[in-house]
């Protein structure tokens, strides 16, 4: 079923706030000629930042940390340190550079030039061109919804929603961030990918499918330069650590979504098995599982990631939702299944329309056991068959 946004009221807690790089896509540029890699990295950044509002004009503190060099090639992050106060984060890149006929081309990660400079590079890992060389989704996930990932700490535990979605700086839009404390403080990778240290205490894990996610605030980080990682490999533990800037109150993890090189609305996400929405304003809102809600400041379990093929049964409003013999209530009941649980998706088919948390839909859906179950009660994160059709 199609993720639209919801609003949720709850009070704000732990605020943290920073800043953010515009929501565009950029491709690879070419740097004037003469210059060093880190000067032609620092341009870029630059460049980006300020067209965001998000990098002062005056003295702007960078970070350029090559990694990797050989040849004509050059690899590795660059970061803009924010000032450490309230309503400012850093903002940063891991990057691959090229240096031809004088001059280097440069390509952030989540542009479009990065999987192509990955592919051609002798300097990037064959995990990272496995991963580079998935084709970016269209921002904002182009009504797909689906990130496969879990919360990131480990599977079973429950931990605060510290502050409900705000933007990676704070207050601004979109909101991509969120924040998590408690539990044993042990910060995971939401998904499989390949790490990056951007600065002490910011790690960033680049995903399949365009995304990546962002951790800030960790104590004692892995340093990481490309490392493979799979899901619910340790990161760091939560902190209050603001070496490249911004502000931390007590002890939490900022989690932030980006998609193709920008940071991106958490909100109809699912991560956890739990579908963020926005509240009245930064850090309110909170998640939903199943019918079940829980604002800012209440507590969230970790189910797991959500396979891309699966769904979570919101019967909208508790209770359970009918499963039959075909797609329609003219069918045969063979039982139920309980809201909030998950269930698995062969197919889909056409059948009796229905109304659920989103609107009216005659799609339904054959579980892998041979049942069926109207579309209108499960969060697949698309409008629309996620298995094919039957």
């Amino acid at each position: 079923m199609y993720p639209r946004r919801w609003a949720g009221f709850a009070t704000a807690t732990l605020a943290t706030a920073g800043l953010v790089l515009a929501a565009t896509v950029h491709t690879a540029v070419a740097a004037p000629a003469g210059g060093t890699v880190e000067a032609a990295v620092t341009a870029k950044l630059l460049e980006q930042g300020r067209l965001a509002g998000s990098v002062a004009a005056d003295r702007p503190d960078t970070r350029i940390a090559v990694t990797r060099q050989g040849g004509r090639w050059a690899f590795g992050t660059a970061v803009a340190v924010a000032p450490r106060t309230e309503d400012a984060h850093p903002v940063g890149a891991v990057f691959l550079a090229h240096g031809r006929a004088g001059a280097w081309r440069v390509a952030f990660d989540g542009e479009s030039g990065f999987a192509a400079l990955a592919a051609e590079s002798p300097l990037v890992s064959p995990a990272e061109k496995a991963v580079f060389s998935t084709a970016p989704s269209p921002m904002y996930a182009g009504g797909d919804y689906r990130t496969g990932m879990a919360l990131p700490f480990a599977v079973g535990q429950t931990w605060t929603l510290s502050g409900g979605p705000h933007g990676w700086g704070g207050s601004e839009t979109p909101y991509s961030s969120v924040d998590l404390a408690g539990g044993d403080q042990v910060v995971r990778a939401a998904r499989a990918g390949t790490a990056y240290t951007m600065c002490q205490g910011w790690i960033r894990v680049i995903h399949d499918r365009g995304y990546s996610t962002d951790y800030y605030h960790l104590w004692s980080s892995i340093s990481v330069n490309g490392a493979a990682v799979g899901q619910g490999a340790y990161l760091g533990y939560t902190g209050t650590d603001v070496t490249c800037g911004g502000a931390a109150y007590g002890r939490h993890v900022h989690l932030g979504l980006r998609q193709n090189g920008a940071y991106v609305p958490i909100a109809g996400h699912d991560i956890g098995k739990w579908v963020f929405g926005n509240g009245a304003a930064a850090y309110q809102g909170g998640a939903r599982h199943g019918s079940a809600w829980v604002g800012a400041g209440g507590a969230v379990h970790n189910y797991g990631a959500l396979g891309l093929t699966q769904a979570v049964v919101d019967a909208n409003g508790g209770g359970t939702l009918t499963r039959r013999a075909g797609p329609g209530t003219g069918y045969a009941v063979l039982g139920s299944v309980a809201d909030g649980a998950t269930v698995s998706i062969s197919c889909s088919a056409n059948g009796t329309t229905h109304t659920g948390r989103y609107g009216a839909t005659a799609l339904w859906d054959r579980l892998t056991d041979g049942s069926w179950v109207s579309d209108a009660y499960l969060w697949t994160g698309v409008n629309g068959p996620v298995n094919g059709w039957c």
